[in-house]
């Protein structure tokens, strides 16, 4: 695990024992169900620990999740939800995906990490946005799926609370993107804040934090309908 705590150190983010010790069995955890059904193209240790593990914690050079409640779209193998709760107990998280066996993986992670405080939900964002149970009831929405800024913000942006915000995790080149999506994000009640860029240490990876802020209510008139914010974004 020293390729995990020194990324993090280079990042100004301290790791204890006992989350270096989470994090050691949540690797073991993905190989062994990864071997099962695919959750990952990542397996080996030394790349899920950069391009999973530090990837995903750190946003917390840049955020402070103490006591948030967070959602997690599209989590899929648990990026970035787990890891972000592994380094910040205190903040509540909900990790939600449409594959069911994904949500199998992911209890199982959560029961045998014995973690509190975290949850999964099977379903779609396009519908469980409509939910009054969670629409506009979350401080943080992260999602680190791969689709553009203007469609993460649709499945995204209903979820969060006026003044909270959404994060997306994207690569270092993120201009052109920002450009085309503003007019969504406008529409869907947010307004794009501040743009975290960065690489993760030791490698030259380049990515991007993009934080939207949650200014106005989302109009109920989203999410579309599950399938149409993917194939006619707006």
């Amino acid at each position: 695990m020293d390729t995990l705590i020194k990324c993090l150190s280079e990042l100004n983010i301290e790791i204890s024992n006992n989350q270096i010790e989470l994090f050691d069995r949540y690797y073991d955890l993905l190989i062994y169900w990864n071997n099962r059904f695919n959750l990952t193209s990542v397996t080996e240790k030394e790349d899920v620990l950069i391009k999973h593990f530090a990837d995903s914690v750190a946003l917390l050079k840049y955020v402070d999740l103490t006591g948030c409640t967070l959602l997690d779209v599209g989590s899929g193998a648990g990026f970035p939800g787990i890891p972000l709760k592994i380094m910040c107990n205190s903040c509540n998280v909900v990790l939600l995906d449409s594959l069911n066996k994904r949500i199998g993986f992911l209890n199982e992670v959560i029961n045998d990490l014995d973690l509190s405080g975290i949850n999964s939900v099977h379903g779609r964002a396009e519908d469980l946005a409509r939910d009054p149970d969670y629409r506009e009831k979350f401080d943080y929405v992260t999602s680190r799926a791969v689709a553009g800024l203007n469609t993460l913000s649709e499945y995204c942006l209903p979820f969060i609370r006026t003044g909270g915000h959404f994060i997306s995790y994207k690569s270092g080149d993120i201009d052109n993107e920002l450009n085309e999506s503003s007019n969504a994000i406008g529409i869907l009640g947010g307004r794009i804040g501040n743009v975290y860029r960065f690489s993760i240490p030791g490698t030259e990876y380049e990515r991007s934090f993009v934080c939207v802020d949650k200014i106005n209510r989302t109009p109920d008139a989203y999410p579309r309908k599950a399938g149409i914010p993917s194939k006619k974004p707006l």
